[in-house]
């Protein structure tokens, strides 16, 4: 196996238990951090959240799409430091429409069935992450990048 396969598969392994990621966006003078459900699609290329239109990060999104996120497997035990994985993302975000808000409605409520109402509400918006490149780090120092295509 190759060493991209081999962060593909590490990145999907740790997608499948986690279900919060951090989302940063920008703010006029700092970023601003947001707890968010996500979903994949499978080829890693997009993170898909969903949020009301009347919030702070939809507005922030749509004035600065470049987003960051953070999604880690710690569990705050003292083995955490050698034993998490942490990977930041790196992208630019976008509301979904039509068929694509369709589609990946489906995709993102079949990891977060839950949300159906919140989802399905008309102030909610679906926006759609591209990645650029995902920066995971392992045994608390061990850096590696992966770019996305």
């Amino acid at each position: 196996m190759d060493s991209r396969t081999k962060k593909i598969n590490q990145l999907k392994e740790l997608f499948k238990t986690q279900k919060l990621t951090a989302l940063a966006t920008q703010e006029p003078n700092h970023p601003y951090l947001s707890l968010m459900a996500y979903a994949w699609t499978d080829d890693l290329n997009h993170m898909i959240i969903a949020t009301k239109r009347g919030t702070r990060k939809y507005s922030n999104i749509i004035e600065t799409p470049g987003v960051a996120f953070l999604i880690d497997n710690r569990s705050n035990q003292k083995t955490n430091f050698q034993e998490t994985l942490a990977v930041t993302g790196i992208g630019k975000a976008k509301e979904t429409k039509g068929q694509e808000k369709e589609s990946l409605t489906t995709l993102f409520l079949g990891n977060h069935p839950e949300l159906a109402a919140f989802v399905n509400s008309p102030e909610c918006a679906l926006i759609k992450i591209r990645i650029d490149q995902y920066i995971i780090i392992s045994q608390f120092e061990e850096a590696e990048e992966l770019d996305m295509p």
